[in-house]
């Protein structure tokens, strides 16, 4: 192991807690949050189950603003609501806050894609045996759609990762955050190198991880 890696093997190691920290959030949050809106975009579509113009509307003018927003001006801008939720502005609990937010709306867009490729003869079969609202969806949408909801919790995955290379801006750590100040700002060019190397086998590993489930759950 490089000597430099040796001297700050301590806070690399916390900012890489810190990172999974904040994505973990942000993992949550999609899949918690972002799934049923996702679903709910679609299933309140024209023509769709729950047909809602008004809800249809909202929905995706919110998820359409959110995911609009450069993501740092998104991370100052609600930096009054973080501290009113979070009691604090500063740290690694107050950036999930933003990574939250912009990960439900991140994921949610793709959910209702993936459901959007489901064929029309699927739902149609099931509401023609006369399944519920749920039934058609845990038993017959989130089914036939299932290797792309993953695939696009795979590519929302790395997206948070980017995402969280930005919190240092509100003391939110991380290995970006500990790139710029430790290898950027102190000149040590190799150790940010080192960060990056990091980052990029941390991606492909989430990467291949995403695929290779997909692939496997994919029986069509």
């Amino acid at each position: 192991m490089p000597e430099i890696l040796v001297q700050y093997e301590a806070e690399i190691l916390r900012a890489i807690g810190e990172t999974f920290a904040m994505v973990g959030v942000s993992i949550l949050a999609a899949i918690l949050v972002g799934l049923p809106v996702g679903t709910l975009l679609f299933l309140c579509r024209k023509g769709k189950m729950l047909e809602n113009r008004f809800v249809f509307s909202t929905l995706n003018l919110l998820v359409n603003i959110t995911r609009s927003f450069p993501f740092l001006l998104l991370v100052v801008f609600l930096i009054p609501f973080t501290r009113f939720i979070i009691g604090t502005a500063i740290g690694t609990a107050a950036a999930t806050v933003p990574l939250s937010i912009i990960a439900i709306a991140h994921y949610s867009r793709l959910v209702e894609q993936s459901l959007l490729d489901v064929p029309k003869g699927v739902m149609e079969a099931a509401i023609s045996m006369g399944a519920s609202v749920r039934e058609v969806v845990f038993k017959f949408l989130y089914v036939e759609a299932r290797s792309g909801l993953v695939l696009g919790l795979t590519t929302s995955i790395i997206s948070f990762i980017s995402y969280s290379t930005i919190m240092g801006v509100v003391g939110g750590g991380g290995i970006g955050d500990f790139a710029i100040r430790y290898g950027y700002q102190q000149f040590k060019t190799d150790l940010m190198i080192y960060m990056i190397i990091i980052m990029v086998i941390l991606v492909q590993l989430i990467q291949f991880i995403g695929t290779t489930v997909s692939r496997m759950i994919d029986k069509r």
